[in-house]
């Protein structure tokens, strides 16, 4: 995940969790990725990689900040250094506030794939979705989905599950899939610990007011699952379904949140360096700058393989007893932050949700991962 712009972002979302790094590291307003740590990462990225296909992922802070001219000297490099002729794909996540009919024209004519961030209709969006001003991004954001609609970009949703637009579950997705005509979509729900003050709202909450209740979560799943399953299943692609059914049949997950190890999805910093995973972008977890270090060899390094198996390794007794533990992992380790029922530590927040979501899908994802194979 390439942070070209470091974490300037033209919004002020209460619950991201990277805008604080340009405190923590100092970034300034202007920061931006030079040309020779782009020409460095797109070489190193290219040839470090053994796949016919290559993608590319532009995240931020808001990536659409950095212009145009920024992305086609990107993709100029890309082509330079493609000597073997691999599928070089490019992915943008954005909260499109910035999307004129410019920027989709370009994305379009270059085959970019765009993650658009909508939290639900515009009572919920706004909620949290603000910018620098404090003013509601939700207008800018839906004038910016349709100059991507017009120009017929492929995007996906990627949607922030929070306190708030967590209670109505039918709406954000019906919202979502009819309204933006999203036909994949990604939930993300949100925890931010605050070290240490039960559940959101609590006086001693171990969250923020903004972060999800585990319960609302699981209920949360529950409801756009059924709605999904009725209405939807085939023509709609919800990211924790999909992986739920591809491990059901054996197959690797498709999200790292439920993936068996992590470590596979390393941040590059505007700067060029390189860290562990974008939710661990601290002094601690950096492998190294590109300029003095190998892509590669951070990537496949004794230090990054030993933090991508700690996911598994450091599960909780009570996470391997549990019937749906081949179908969560434990979930993200930024999220194990509370003790089982017997006390231990390492059990994810999220859990008594996500075995009541478990428990309800699987019979229907059993079946369905059955006509999968079959077919």
């Amino acid at each position: 995940m390439i942070k070209p712009g470091g974490a300037v972002c033209n919004l002020d979302c209460a619950y991201c969790y990277y805008l604080h790094k340009k405190e923590l590291f100092r970034q300034p307003a202007s920061a931006r990725m030079s040309d020779d740590v782009l020409e460095a990462l797109t070489r190193q990225y290219i040839e470090g990689n053994e796949n016919d296909s290559v993608v590319f992922s532009w995240q931020g802070g808001e990536p659409t900040l950095l212009g145009l001219e920024f992305f086609e000297k990107a993709l100029s490099f890309q082509k330079k250094y493609n000597f073997a002729g691999k599928n070089v794909e490019n992915t943008l996540q954005t909260n499109g506030a910035l999307i004129t009919d410019e920027w989709a024209a370009f994305l379009k004519r270059r085959n970019f794939l765009v993650g658009l961030s909508v939290d639900g209709p515009e009572d919920l969006h706004d909620i949290y979705r603000k910018d620098k001003n404090g003013n509601p991004s939700f207008a800018r954001v839906m004038e910016g989905h349709g100059h991507l609609r017009r120009h017929g970009v492929p995007f996906t949703v990627l949607t922030t599950i929070n306190r708030r637009n967590t209670q109505k579950p039918l709406e954000v997705y019906r919202f979502l899939t009819q309204e933006l005509g999203a036909d994949y979509i990604q939930f993300n729900p949100c925890v931010e610990p605050v070290y240490y003050r039960s559940r959101p709202g609590d006086d001693g909450a171990v969250v923020t007011e903004w972060s999800v209740d585990p319960l609302d979560w699981g209920t949360f799943l529950c409801a756009v699952f059924d709605e999904w399953l009725k209405k939807d299943l085939g023509r709609v692609l919800v990211n924790w379904f999909e992986t739920a059914v591809a491990q059901t049949m054996n197959l690797p997950a498709q999200i790292c949140l439920t993936g068996e190890i992590c470590g596979k999805g390393v941040a590059v910093e505007h700067t060029g360096d390189v860290f562990s995973c974008d939710h661990y972008v601290y002094p601690e977890y950096c492998l190294g700058n590109i300029k003095t270090r190998d892509l590669t060899h951070m990537v496949f390094s004794e230090r990054q393989q030993a933090f991508g198996f700690r996911k598994r390794n450091s599960l909780p007794q009570y996470c391997l007893n549990c019937p749906h533990g081949t179908l969560c992992w434990g979930q993200c380790p930024r999220h194990r932050f509370v003790k089982s029922p017997d006390g231990e530590p390492g059990l994810n927040y999220l859990c008594p949700g996500l075995k009541n979501f478990y428990a309800h899908a699987k019979p229907a994802i059993r079946e369905i991962a059955a006509r999968c194979i079959e077919s």
